[in-house]
């Protein structure tokens, strides 16, 4: 039995697709059809079908050329699919183990230079060298790194989903379309039994000059590419699991179109008092425990909803988790982890109950201990889990939008203007205002706060610091 049903070229323009696409067809047993899902036509810019299949028949049900490709090729029979192509082709296609898949890759600064002149001559194909067109284009920067974002995030994408369905692709690189052999082992790979003896030769390559003489700025391009990070040295680590919805934990008012998704460490409790003073409702009235059907439903029935998140500076929060799960041992406490910290990581904390011995100096000692803790927890370097209460506020902010992303990102220090605001957009400009301290441990953090502390919290949550754009505490 044949390991493939059909297969999928995954390449981008001007990356030599359609000199590998002839040379696949130079095999007995192989078929490729162009871009069958170019949105903007079907297979080859002058055909009107594939197979039969129309290009309004394949907008309603792109499935269907699939099958047809299958059942119908001379042999085995696939395509070539560009990231700008039908998005639903790639939820067919890649989950699909039947489906050989093949990924052509270019040097991203050359394809972007071919695609250029390309443009600037409207040559998209050569066969004949006598009618070669040349022009000398000129580099930008902007729109360059906007072309490798896209190539890289869909090749990023395209790995996940191998990854996570156990598959694995045929690599094949620009250089290697002239190497008869790899096409044979391409061959191979896809279980076509027949090899070629030469490469087809009817496509030219087209602009073969050094880059120097295609590039008007050439010494410019090289300055903007030595400033971009090709190995992202820059970015911030992230070892943290990435997190989800978490739709249970969401609340709204029984009445007024407004969803709050909490993030635990933060300032939920004003929230939620707010949020019942706008209906004039005790907490308890609230709605919660959310199924992702019962809110989406909520959202269909709520007109004008808006959605909000609040954020507390890294600071705070890492102190709040600090006093409500880890000084104390009766409820809420985190038992087994506070006699971890303890034992492991030296917390300088009593065993049981604070006494009067415990001071501000003792809890600045503690707190500076428990934010080196996190600094490594958060860095997946401890087996203690990494508990929501003291996540990163951006990975939490991040699986919220796997759902049902936020429209507004509050933050506590502005709640009773934000909240305002947030009140005048649901037609709601009686609101409350928000009242009283949202921090019940803000006077305590006054009391040790310094630049050290801030250090060790920048340090653990650098994340935070970068995407939110947080300053000092204080």
């Amino acid at each position: 039995m044949p390991k493939f049903d059909y297969f999928v070229v995954f390449a981008e323009m001007r990356t030599g697709s359609n000199f590998l696409e002839t040379n696949i067809n130079a095999f007995d047993g192989l078929q490729c059809h162009g871009e069958a899902f170019n949105p903007h036509f079907i297979g080859y810019p002058d055909r009107t079908d594939i197979l039969g299949v129309t290009l309004n028949a394949r907008e309603g049900n792109p499935a269907r050329l699939i099958e047809r490709i299958k059942e119908k090729s001379e042999g085995l029979g696939g395509f070539r699919y560009f990231n700008d192509h039908d998005p639903r082709v790639f939820d067919i296609a890649v989950p699909d183990p039947r489906c050989a898949k093949i990924v052509l890759t270019r040097n991203p600064v050359e394809s972007y230079v071919s695609w250029k002149i390309a443009q600037a001559t409207g040559q998209w194909k050569l066969t004949n060298v006598k009618h070669a067109k040349s022009e000398t284009v000129v580099f930008e920067a902007a729109e360059f790194e906007a072309h490798m974002d896209a190539l890289q995030a869909f090749q990023v994408r395209l790995l996940n989903a191998l990854q996570r369905t156990g598959q694995t692709a045929f690599y094949v690189a620009y250089e290697d379309l002239q190497d008869v052999e790899v096409m044979n082992g391409l061959a191979a790979y896809l279980g076509c039994p027949s090899r070629i003896e030469g490469l087809d030769k009817k496509l030219k390559k087209q602009n073969p000059e050094p880059m120097e003489s295609k590039v008007s700025n050439f010494a410019a391009m090289e300055q903007a590419l030595a400033r971009l990070d090709r190995f992202n040295l820059t970015r911030t680590p992230n070892f943290e699991p990435r997190r989800g919805a978490v739709t249970p934990t969401y609340v709204a008012p029984p009445r007024a179109p407004v969803l709050f998704a909490p993030i635990k460490g933060g300032p939920v409790p004003a929230v939620m008092a707010w949020l019942a003073a706008l209906d004039a409702v005790s907490t308890d009235a609230l709605l919660t425990n959310f199924s992702q059907k019962s809110l989406r439903q909520w959202k269909r029935s709520a007109v004008g909803h808006r959605s909000f998140t609040v954020i507390r500076h890294p600071v705070a929060r890492a102190h709040a988790a600090f006093c409500d799960h880890i000084l104390p041992t009766g409820p809420g406490a985190f038992g087994e982890i506070r006699t971890t910290l303890r034992q492991q990581f030296k917390l300088p904390i009593p065993k049981d109950a604070l006494g009067p011995e415990y001071d501000e100096a003792a809890h600045r000692a503690a707190f500076l201990a428990f934010l080196a803790f996190l600094k490594v927890n958060l860095a997946g370097q401890t087996s203690i889990r990494i508990d929501p209460v003291w996540a990163s506020q951006a990975a939490i902010v991040q699986g919220f939008a796997n759902f049902a992303a936020p429209d507004m990102i509050l933050r506590e220090d502005g709640l009773t203007t934000d909240l305002a605001i947030l009140a005048a957009q649901i037609g709601r400009p009686d609101a409350p205002l928000q009242q009283g301290e949202t921090d019940p441990h803000r006077p305590r953090l006054a009391a040790i706060y310094d630049r050290a502390v801030e250090d060790a919290a920048r340090d653990a949550f650098l994340r935070d610091y970068m995407t939110f754009g947080f300053g000092d505490w204080a």
